[in-house]
């Protein structure tokens, strides 16, 4: 399937390890992308048309050492990708987990806090301000609840868009673009 020039990311590096962050120990492939680099890569492809591929264009110099290094760069941007997909998944499981022990906790109280508004009807019939304390007590129930429905109904959108993201990324077309250096050393005027 072709893609549209619309859906293309253009990298232009003097050096392919440029992508990569220089503090990462492992061998060239299996390193963490420059910082910049992801920043600019994801947010480029977070504006591009989710209906359509993703496509890398890499221009470099056209040196035997950069076609070498740009082999290796298209399993290093997928194996990047594929990890931080991976990685979002975790998070994505670890909101879950704790969006579960919220609405425990959550329910539990909002049970307690039926059951000790209904009490508080009961218990002061002549206490001027006991409806103050039942509403209190509804309110304390329904607030401990907050939490799990934000979780449920709104945190967790952000991540999936985020591993979506990551997994288009993954598995972009990735071409290469070769530029010829040129010695720009300025002459020198003859007399």
């Amino acid at each position: 399937m072709a893609v549209s020039a619309e859906n293309a990311i253009e990298l232009r590096v003097d050096d392919i390890a440029q992508l990569f962050d220089t503090l990462d120990p492992y061998p060239f492939p299996e390193r963490d992308l420059n910082r910049d680099a992801e920043e600019y890569i994801v947010g480029w492809a977070g504006e591009l048309s989710p209906k359509q591929p993703l496509r890398i264009i890499v221009h470099y110099p056209d040196t035997a050492q950069q076609r070498i290094a740009f082999s290796a760069l298209r399993k290093a941007i997928a194996g990047y990708f594929d990890a931080r997909s991976l990685a979002t998944q975790r998070e994505l499981n670890e909101l879950f987990r704790i969006g579960r022990l919220s609405l425990l906790i959550g329910v539990a109280t909002l049970i307690t806090c039926l059951f000790l508004a209904q009490l508080a009807a009961e218990l002061l019939q002549e206490v001027p301000f006991r409806k103050l304390i039942e509403e209190s007590f509804l309110i304390l129930g329904w607030v401990a609840n907050w939490r799990p429905l934000d979780i449920f109904l709104y945190d967790w959108w952000p991540l999936v868009r985020r591993r979506q993201l990551y997994r288009r990324i993954a598995v972009a077309r990735i071409d290469e673009m070769p530029y010829e250096i040129r010695n720009l050393s300025p002459r020198v005027a003859q007399a």
